[in-house]
């Protein structure tokens, strides 16, 4: 199954936590795009997020936002090796 543009709203809302401080969490305001509003509904009816507006991350939520930031690292830091990397030639 791909990712849907909904998933990616929900990706992206999980990639704003700060993981590295449980104190910190995020306030999806009313004046937000749709898009990142419902991703906020969605990860909060998932047991993700502590409130419907953002709030704090569940332990679930938590896992999920690490995971989601990991992928993220490792897509983007192939994208910048093959940036930098010196082209290879083709056997």
């Amino acid at each position: 199954m791909p990712y849907t543009p909904d998933l990616v709203h929900e990706l992206n809302t999980l990639i704003r936590f700060d993981l590295d401080s449980g104190h910190q969490g995020i306030k999806v305001h009313k004046s937000a795009d749709e898009n990142v509003r419902a991703a906020a509904l969605r990860l909060h009816a998932k047991g993700l997020i502590t409130l419907p507006d953002g709030g704090y991350l569940t332990r679930l939520g938590r896992e999920a936002a690490e995971h989601a930031q990991a992928m993220l690292g490792i897509l983007t830091a192939g994208v910048a090796a093959s940036v930098t990397a010196p082209s290879q030639p083709a056997n």
